[in-house]
């Protein structure tokens, strides 16, 4: 066990490979990090009467992580979202990824980094303890060009921020465009449901897509539109509309193009800025979402139905948990006017997340 700056790293063994790290600190905020799939397993935050309750979806058990379904709290790469049929050309070579969802590449394949057991270690740094979860990927996996070293570190701050930093390296050309699939309810259990909540998005446009989520090309403005959260919105007011993106997906899954983005794909890295908030009437939780990356998928958990057991022994439900998944723009490869992806010898991935609790 570490303590130090307020924030305690316990690291338990349990068995068959599976590890997991609990982090918590002065302010009854708890963390459980599992080095399979390098999944947030839980996050525990109080409410306005002090009472806390686990505010992301999981299993009833860690050991259930393995081999689970719909990404739960997984890092997902090496590249999150889509590839129209797992193809892209580089550097004037074409190459063919695995395909699992619908003909495409979706969230790195058959067999990507949300079903790996990663290394983990407890690292101490300048601003407290740290974990820090690794991984090789190997040439070829899932069709991915280079050997690839992949870093995710985890820091749970005084101030109740969760910070996520994924560092990786290549010794090929290659792409790479990583985020964290948690699905979060502020409710906490037994709530069912988070069409309640109240969402705001700093975007003014997303990339439309087609009947099977893939970017069509168009940057499309929220104006008028049930995608616009640029004001706080409850979820459920316009999920259902008569929109066509809405119906392509059965409600809210689509690409944000987040404020702050320099203009010019020249020019893609973004600072880390505040991006989206979340609050909880019902509760008075607020989480608020900071990123560096240009993109942010909302999915409101439209493909949960029921089949799956989650904490408590509770079903997960259709949108009993929503996304806010900080990355790349989906199929980024095969749309040269979007933000690139690609990664060179020599260089380092960095991206950059936050999600920071508090009370109204």
């Amino acid at each position: 066990m570490i303590v130090r700056n307020n924030t305690i790293i316990r690291t338990i063994q349990l068995g068959a490979g599976l590890e997991s790290f609990v982090m918590a600190n002065n302010n009854g905020m708890r963390i459980t990090i599992i080095n399979y799939g390098a999944t947030i397993a839980s996050i525990e935050v109080p409410d306005r009467f002090g009472k806390s309750a686990d505010v992301v979806l999981g299993y009833p058990e860690l050991k259930n992580y393995i081999g689970g379904r719909f990404y739960l709290g997984a890092t997902i790469g090496r590249y999150a979202n889509r590839i129209e049929r797992g193809r892209f050309t580089l550097d004037g070579k074409a190459y063919q990824l695995s395909v699992n969802s619908k003909g495409n590449h979706l969230h790195g394949g058959t067999n990507g980094f949300d079903k790996k057991f990663w290394n983990g270690r407890v690292v101490e740094c300048a601003t407290g303890p740290v974990v820090e979860l690794s991984l090789r990927s190997c040439d070829g996996e899932e069709g991915f060009p280079g050997t690839m070293d992949v870093r995710a570190k985890y820091e749970l701050t005084s101030e109740n921020e969760l910070t996520i930093e994924y560092c990786a390296t290549t010794d090929k050309l290659t792409i790479i465009n990583m985020t964290n699939h948690g699905y979060f309810n502020l409710a906490g259990p037994p709530a069912t449901s988070i069409l309640d909540h109240v969402l705001t998005i700093h975007a003014d446009a997303f990339t439309a897509t087609d009947s099977y989520s893939l970017p069509t090309g168009e940057i499309r403005n929220v104006e008028n539109t049930p995608l616009d959260f640029r004001k706080p919105i409850r979820i459920g007011d316009r999920i259902d509309s008569n929109y066509d993106q809405l119906k392509f997906a059965g409600g809210y899954d689509q690409n944000f193009i987040l404020a702050g983005v320099p203009k010019g794909i020249e020019s893609e890295k973004s600072p880390v800025r505040n991006v989206a908030s979340v609050y909880d009437p019902s509760t008075g939780r607020v989480m608020e979402v900071s990123t560096d990356q240009p993109g942010m998928q909302f999915y409101s958990g439209n493909n949960l139905d029921g089949t799956v057991v989650g904490k408590g022994n509770a079903p997960l439900s259709r949108r009993s948990g929503f996304c806010l998944e900080c990355q790349h723009y989906p199929d980024a490869p095969n749309h040269p006017g979007f933000p690139s992806v690609v990664l060179a010898p020599g260089e380092t991935y960095i991206q950059r997340t936050s999600y920071k609790f508090f009370i109204q």
